[in-house]
């Protein structure tokens, strides 16, 4: 099977900005679901499916890097 994902490049202000207006897109499909739209619950569910692999990419992303700032602050402590 083949991978169909394409990695971009875009900085981190640029991820909190797509990040902010899918959550805005979630609160005004999350009305119109309730409303009786079945469209929106179908968009709703994607939205939140892409939130959902921002989050767990984001924390994947913060785990993996190394702490340097702390190693730092205990070389500086200890020497």
């Amino acid at each position: 099977m083949f991978d169909d994902k394409q990695k971009l490049e875009i900085s981190q202000d640029e991820l909190a900005l797509i990040e902010a207006a899918l959550h805005t897109q979630s609160k005004i499909l999350s009305v119109q679901a309730s409303a009786g739209g079945s469209k929106a619950l179908g968009h709703l569910n994607e939205v939140k499916r892409v939130l959902a692999s921002i989050s767990q990419q984001r924390v994947r992303e913060t785990t993996t890097k190394p702490a340097w700032g702390g190693l730092f602050r205990m070389a500086r402590l200890l020497g």
